[in-house]
């Protein structure tokens, strides 16, 4: 939409695309697009014309901050990925589908495997959607989540050296006093847990700001400490250990005690279970799985 603005402000666009740029069709990307963002096309129409120096990402900032000053609800992590996915698949099986099948039968176009509409752009602008799988949205951050024993580390560590990710174990963001509990058999209570999954949260966002993939063990056994750590739902994906609880047992019972690296004590297992939630949105991959198996499911699901 904002290139489209561009060039119908420079006078190159095509003539075609002039009878559907804005949104006083409602159905049409720009009308669709303009009420998700909370703004009219006009408004945004001259702020793209006057700051012709903005990039997409200062767009959007001028949106949401003119979303924020109108005291208007901002967009939820839901709203975008349920947003993007009706994007990414318009022209399948909806109403779109009939210009779609004209658009595909274009002479530029024509024998092309398109499926929707976006196919169709890129396409048209001589990407190929099916070689560069442009319909995904590729992780820059997975959560590898699970009970004590599941193998999170363990995964997480062969996991990012495959792709090249840095490695972080949120273990190692405990403060010494929630260790000293750990170590002596203490389950950690809310007020444990709030610095630590504060501070999990501004590493996961430093990465995200600086393009750095990121593969974070952390137990995040609740539903609402995965909420904390959410920073970009479209950005980062869950991936959930799952393990019988004899095989979890059995393999705390054979770490070291005083393992600094793993302070947790066998028995505080049966608390972790309870404590667990299971996820409704995770990879599920199956902790007795050997570790390899691990990686490659994990890299089909995510299309890594």
């Amino acid at each position: 939409m904002l290139d489209k603005i561009r060039l119908h402000a420079q006078g190159a666009l095509p003539e075609d695309y002039l009878a559907n740029l804005g949104d006083g069709k409602p159905t049409v990307f720009d009308g669709r697009m303009c009420r998700f963002l909370r703004v009219r096309f006009a408004d945004l129409q001259a702020q793209v014309v006057a700051h012709p120096q903005w990039n997409d990402v200062e767009v959007l900032a001028w949106v949401e901050a003119r979303v924020a000053a109108a005291g208007q609800t901002a967009r939820t992590d839901e709203e975008c990925e349920i947003f993007n996915a009706f994007l990414c698949k318009r022209g399948w099986r909806d109403a779109g589908s009939a210009i779609l099948t004209q658009r595909a039968a274009e002479p530029a176009v024509a024998g092309k495997p398109i499926a929707t509409m976006f196919d169709y752009i890129d396409f048209d602008e001589g990407r190929d959607p099916v070689a560069e799988r442009a319909w995904e949205v590729k992780p820059e951050v997975i959560v590898i989540m699970g009970v004590a024993g599941a193998g999170k580390t363990t995964l997480g560590l062969a996991l990012a050296a495959q792709l090249g990710w840095a490695f972080l174990d949120a273990d190692a963001f405990h403060p010494e006093s929630s260790l000293a509990k750990l170590r002596a058999g203490e389950p950690l209570d809310e007020a444990d847990r709030a610095p630590w999954l504060a501070a999990l949260r501004a590493r996961i966002t430093a990465h995200l700001a600086g393009a750095q993939r990121l593969v974070l063990a952390c137990s995040a056994l609740k539903q609402a400490y995965r909420d904390t750590l959410w920073v970009d739902r479209s950005r980062m994906r869950l991936v959930f250990l799952d393990g019988t609880a004899e095989l979890l047992a059995a393999r705390l019972a054979a770490r070291a005690v005083n393992d600094p690296a793993h302070p947790l004590k066998a028995g505080l297992l049966p608390s972790q279970l309870n404590t667990l939630e299971t996820p409704s949105d995770a990879v599920r991959i199956e902790a007795a799985l050997d570790t390899a198996h691990q990686v490659a499911a994990v890299r089909h699901s995510l299309g890594l």
